[in-house]
This record gives C-alpha cells, structure tokens and sequence, in this order.
C-alpha cells in the first residue's frame, strides 16, 4: 500500500499572518528563515513544503495582507459609493490603518521590499510589491476618473496625474508615521489634498466632515 504524506499540522491563515509580522516589520532582505520559524513555528522543511520558497512565502504573506489590514486600499473600487467620497475613505483609512498600534507601523507593501542585495529572490520580491502598487494606482486612477465624470473632481487635470499625487501620498504615510509625525496631521494633509482636487469654489471643510474625518482630525492620537 502506498504510504500518504503527512497531513499539515498547521492553520495556514495563522502562519501567513505571523510571517507577514515578520516581513511587515523587518522588510524582505533583513527577514531570516530562522526568524520566519521562530515566528510561525515550523521547521525549515514545513515552510519550503508548504510555500515553495522564501519568495513563494512572502508572495502569499502580501495577498493575506491585502485580504487583511491592506484591504483599506480596495476602498476605491467601491462602486456603491461615490467616487470622491471613496477617495476619502481610502486615505484617512489608510492613516488609520498604518497608524494602528496592534502591527507594525506603515504599509508592507511600501516597506517591505523596495531595497535588497540583488538575489534573484530580491528581485522578485520587489516585482511582487511593485505589481502591487501598480493595481493601487490603476485603482486611483479609475475612481479619479468615475469622479471626474461625474463632477465631483475637477476636469483640468489629467487623472493618470492626479492619480499619481493620491498614490504618492498614500506610500509616504509610511515614512511620515515612522518619522512620528501625528496621525490627526495626517488627516489634515489628506483632507487638504482632497480639497485640491474639488472644483473651484469647494470648500476645504466639505472633505473634513463629509467623510466623517472630523473628530479625527481633532484628535491627536
């Protein structure tokens, strides 16, 4: 009789969530296989087994990261929403999600893998982050557009562009919380982006208060 290989003795949603803590906080290049262990308590042999790879891992730690705390981003491809209103909610969401005290700080996909030895495995790690971001911008941009169409957003600018101002803002959260620049700024910054991106004549407050921003924005947390 054939023998069948052993059943997994672990809850996968569990590993994936302990390696992205460790590739969240660490970044791909620095993270060992032996901190990866230690966190998710497998041998050497359980993780290549199961995912393949460091990379494979990884890969599979950044979609249980999008399904997770960086589904914030999906925001904008909310059609039951309005488009402007989506925006919103993604930015100040975005704060309050890289702000949370319960992971690490910032976004995995804009820390985690941006620099590396220039291994093959960095190389592709960069690649998984880097089509990462492009969904997120081609996102933006189709909510920049379905805004512009409707009025809310002012026509004389290019969406690609604009798209590429909210997107640029998103990644540098990151960097300004590990600065410890307060998240109620923050807010204020994103609402004032918002307002830039209005019509003529639309006022600042509107972006505050009709995402529901405005007690943030008073609280310096």
């Amino acid at each position: 009789m054939t023998q069948q290989g052993r059943p997994r003795t672990f809850v996968e949603h569990e590993v994936l969530d302990a390696a992205m803590q460790v590739f969240w906080r660490h970044g791909y290049a620095a993270s060992s296989i032996a901190q990866l262990r230690a966190a998710t308590g497998l041998s050497s042999a359980s993780l290549y087994g199961a995912f393949g790879s460091k990379e494979g891992l990884f890969e599979r730690a950044i979609a249980h990261y999008i399904a997770g705390p960086g589904q914030v981003s999906e925001l904008v491809g909310d059609l039951t929403l309005d488009p402007l209103e989506a925006l919103g909610l993604m930015l100040h969401g975005t704060i309050e999600m890289q702000s949370e005290p319960a992971h690490p700080g910032g976004c995995l996909v804009a820390l985690s893998a941006n620099v590396g030895a220039g291994g093959d495995d960095d190389v592709a790690a960069r690649r998984i982050v880097a089509a990462r971001r492009a969904e997120d911008r081609a996102g933006i941009e189709a909510c920049i557009r379905r805004a512009v169409a409707g009025g809310a957003i002012r026509s004389d600018h290019e969406p690609a562009v604009s798209a590429i101002l909210v997107h640029t803002f998103v990644l540098g959260v990151s960097t300004q919380l590990l600065d410890g620049v307060p998240p109620a700024t923050l807010h204020a910054a994103a609402a004032l982006l918002l307002s830039g991106l209005r019509p003529s004549g639309a006022a600042m407050s509107q972006d505050a208060s009709s995402d529901g921003r405005s007690s943030i924005l008073s609280d310096d947390k």
